[in-house]
């Protein structure tokens, strides 16, 4: 636990300020023609899995559903448990962990609200540098994806 203090502009008095990691999502949406990524809008830019903050009062897989549909334009569903991400240098912004699900979609994929442009890419054509630690995230799903065929 991170623990510093502020002074009260007031009376002076110091203040215990508590820092703690922030919640988020990423969804990873496999479509037909493959894994649905979004070019961020905001920094840090660059191609990134859709995903976002968890709002206060909000279940991790009601926000992975809202921030599908605000980023994507999809309807996600059968939201699947990959893992959780809490390296503290993942996110460059702030200490951030990711809760990471994998889903299915319906609707047309499109780019709105954090997203500049969204792009499908095949499995074996995903780009090797992407936001955040979201090749690992990718890497792991791939990983997760192979043993769960090979089990079937």
């Amino acid at each position: 636990m991170s623990l510093h203090h502020l002074q009260c502009p007031r009376c002076g008095e110091q203040i215990k300020c508590y820092r703690n990691p922030v919640p988020t999502v990423d969804i990873i949406i496999e479509t037909s023609e493959g894994i649905v990524l979004i070019e961020r809008k905001n920094e840090p830019k660059g191609l990134a899995l859709p995903g976002g903050f968890v709002d206060y009062g909000e279940t991790l897989e009601a926000a992975a559903v809202r921030e599908a549909l605000e980023e994507t334009s999809l309807h996600v569903t059968n939201l699947r448990l990959l893992g959780c991400y809490s390296d503290p240098a993942r996110d460059p912004r702030q200490h951030n962990i990711s809760t990471v699900f994998a889903a299915e979609a319906s609707g047309t994929p499109a780019a709105a609200d954090d997203a500049a442009s969204l792009a499908v890419f095949p499995l074996n054509a995903l780009p090797s540098t992407l936001c955040f630690d979201h090749r690992k995230i990718l890497d792991d799903y791939l990983r997760f994806r192979e043993l769960s065929s090979s089990r079937s």
